[in-house]
């Protein structure tokens, strides 16, 4: 564990990772064609894994699966593995593929790992899993307790801290373009499920520690596609922006976030990115979203792959049945500070930032979870804060 948690740090360090999307999402990988008994090694003389990776939903969402594959991708560069992409879709019409597909590369038993993630995939993981006790998996972003299964999940709660400080500074300041004086911001999740919560708990508390009358429009895109559904997350933007004078949005629903940042930019609003540095992932085709884009609550998937499987085949670690998670202190979630940033928060902001992130470090500001909360808990906190009471 202090070895992966050592490498993860490491990579916090190196600038240039094609995980923050700043460049057009790589290509998914092939597989090397190599039977067990042929498998490369690299240099040092150790295996090279081969790895197949199954995306519930489409690569160039700019944001989650982009990590990811970026992730796989640096690794293979690496010499550390040859892999295979699968993009099973995002509809309701394709989520039997989910469970058929994951079954299907089980059974084939031609991969050392099977890389799986979202909340989403749990209950289907658990089931072929354990039925196929001798194959390795990976989940990331949802812990599922099996011997043959390393787990990779993420303090979302502290990361919403960190952005509630950020959104509830900036609709405070109304010098900034568009800031109106109602103290209102956004969050659109993806589905109204633990882990999206999780960050929405974090979020209205980091936001209400900047201003305790803060209000914050908490809404959903909801169904299967609700990670992948622009044109709905438009909508529920526009209805933010133009009704409840919300000027800062936060989108946790992935490639649904491209409908919240074309909102804001065409209604004069702002945006907040998740996952990957979403500024940089829209500058080169899409630069009127990269201009409203403030910041980025990033979530490492693409670090902790990597850590995952350097220390597995450097350091002969052996994650199977281990959960290892992964917050602020271990650098597995973080606030994007490129680019625009540096126009909206200075040096009294980001010394609020590193305090915080000190608190939580050394226990004196405890962030609330989604996770344990009963639902009513949860819709509660929501109602509390919402504009629309």
């Amino acid at each position: 564990m202090k070895k992966l948690l050592a490498i993860l740090l490491s990579l916090m360090l190196i600038i240039g990772l094609a995980a923050c999307g700043g460049e057009k999402a790589p290509e998914a990988g092939t597989d090397s064609g190599k039977t067990d008994g042929e498998k490369e090694t690299v240099a040092e003389g150790k295996e090279v894994l081969k790895v197949v990776n199954l995306i519930n939903g489409n690569l160039g969402d700019k944001s989650f699966h982009d990590s990811c594959e970026a992730g796989l991708s640096a690794l293979k560069e690496e010499g550390y593995i040859e892999y295979k992409t699968i993009q099973m879709g995002a509809t309701e019409a394709d989520r039997p593929k989910w469970k058929s597909t994951l079954e299907e590369v089980s059974e084939q038993g031609e991969y050392d790992v099977i890389v799986v993630g979202t909340y989403n995939m749990q209950e289907y993981l658990i089931e072929v899993a354990e039925q196929y006790p001798d194959q390795k998996y990976i989940s990331y972003d949802a812990a599922v307790d099996l011997p043959n299964v390393a787990s990779i999940t993420y303090k979302q709660n502290e990361l919403g801290y960190l952005i509630g400080i950020l959104a509830a500074t900036f609709t405070t300041d109304t010098s900034i373009e568009n800031v109106n004086a109602d103290k209102v911001i956004g969050f659109i999740g993806g589905g109204d499920i633990p882990v999206i919560n999780d960050f929405l708990v974090g979020y209205i508390e980091g936001a209400k520690f900047v201003d305790p009358d803060i209000k914050v429009d908490a809404q959903y895109v909801g169904g299967t596609s609700g990670w992948s559904d622009p044109a709905t997350a438009k909508e529920l933007s526009n209805v933010m922006i133009t009704q409840y004078k919300v000027d800062a949005i936060w989108n946790v629903a992935g490639g649904s976030g491209n409908g919240m940042a074309e909102a804001c930019a065409e209604l004069g609003a702002w945006f907040i990115g998740v996952d990957s540095d979403q500024e940089q992932a829209f500058s080169e085709a899409q630069p009127e979203l990269a201009a409203v884009t403030i910041t980025s609550g990033l979530k490492r998937v693409d670090n902790s792959l990597i850590a995952v499987f350097k220390d597995i085949i450097d350091n002969g670690a052996s994650p199977w049945g281990t959960t290892t998670e992964l917050g602020l202190a271990e650098g597995g979630v973080g606030v994007a500070t490129e680019g625009n940033y540096s126009k909206f928060f200075g040096d009294e902001i980001n010394k609020v930032i590193e305090k915080a992130k000190a608190g939580i470090d050394d226990g004196s500001i405890v962030v609330s979870s989604a996770f344990g909360m009963e639902t009513a808990e949860v819709e509660a906190l929501r109602n509390e804060v919402s504009p629309r009471k």
